[in-house]
């Protein structure tokens, strides 16, 4: 077996068993037996059976959606830009996010449905999903115009750091219900993804990973820079699309459903680089994929047994690992 092969059936096996123990771990542990007769249709108590299907494998299942949503769009970005540090969030999906969720529940308790949850909860996640696919739209058009994949780079920076502003206007201007619910927002959260939620979030997740592996060719000829993809044969500005609709469809569905959830996008990759060894993206981009899967849920077993939110986990442990890619790997590209 080869080294790639083992390493996948190794990974496979482990996010496999952190998804048992995610379903089994919580204010309430479960045996894994219990768990997995709730899961088969077995003999269990009903209370078991509710806890397991309704609320702990929905989160377990938007871990894995999240995880590798963020990775696989990170991973793009790196190689788009030519940059260790680009992320899912680098163009302002974030920030596009967040307006548009600051602008719903400052504009809620105006509207007199701040006090009517499914509408509210719906509503926020629509918000910014709608926020993130503008911001990008603008980035999109811009980059029609614009060849420079650096200045693309440094404009969608800047155009965050404006957004960004703008959000912290409004928080000024927010009552503090509508300014406590937005901060509850940002520190990012899988479990507020109900069934119904978890059925709109799926098909735009699966699309955006599709899009991810048609440009699999492309981010390898564009690792050599655009010049030489050009020179190849490579249609870059229809690339450049794929791979910016990619990115909404996966990092702005999963803001707008669970909160900007940090790092994931920006470590993985590079944890996949240094585990597979690998520069090619047909062993890279699935590797991501599973390796944030597994990581986020590390980080949601971490915060439920440290009773925090998820967005310091996957801070506290991305962090360090992007400083020792930085520090020890400056020539990544």
């Amino acid at each position: 077996m080869t080294r790639p092969a083992l390493l996948f059936t190794l990974l496979t096996l482990t996010t496999a068993a952190l998804f048992l123990t995610d379903l089994a771990v919580g204010s309430v542990d479960i045996p894994l037996s219990e768990v997995w007769a709730a899961l088969s249709g077995g003999a269990c108590d009903p209370t078991v059976s509710t806890i397991v299907l309704k609320i702990r494998l929905l989160k377990a299942v938007t871990a894995l959606l999240a995880g590798s949503a963020l990775a696989a769009s990170g991973l793009a970005m790196q190689t788009l830009f030519r940059n260790p540090l680009a992320g899912p969030y680098v163009l302002g999906i974030s920030a596009g996010a967040s307006l548009g969720v600051a602008l719903f529940l400052l504009g809620a308790p105006l509207l007199g449905i701040a006090g009517h949850s499914f509408i509210q909860s719906l509503g926020t996640a629509g918000a910014a999903w709608i926020g993130s696919a503008l911001v990008l739209a603008v980035v999109m058009a811009v980059s029609r115009r614009i060849k420079d994949i650096m200045v693309i780079l440094i404009l969608g920076m800047m155009f965050s750091s404006g957004v960004s502003s703008v959000v912290e206007i409004l928080q000024y201007l927010s009552n503090e219900t509508a300014l406590k619910s937005f901060v509850v927002w940002s520190m990012g959260s899988l479990g507020d993804v109900t069934g119904n939620r978890l059925m709109l979030m799926l098909p735009a997740v699966a699309t955006g990973l599709v899009l991810s592996i048609a440009v699999i060719k492309p981010l390898n000829l564009l690792l050599l820079g655009e010049n030489y993809a050009r020179t190849m044969g490579l249609n870059v500005q229809r690339t450049r699309t794929l791979i910016f609709l990619a990115t909404v469809l996966l990092a702005g569905t999963v803001t707008a459903f669970c909160g900007p959830v940090g790092f994931i996008g920006l470590a993985v990759p590079h944890l996949a680089r240094m585990l597979f060894a690998a520069a090619d993206h047909r062993i890279l981009m699935p590797a991501s994929m599973l390796t944030g899967a597994a990581l986020l849920l590390v980080c949601d077993l971490l915060a439920k047994t440290l009773t925090l939110p998820i967005n310091t986990i996957t801070a506290l442990m991305g962090i360090p690992v992007v400083i020792f890619v930085v520090i020890r790997n400056r020539n990544l590209f």
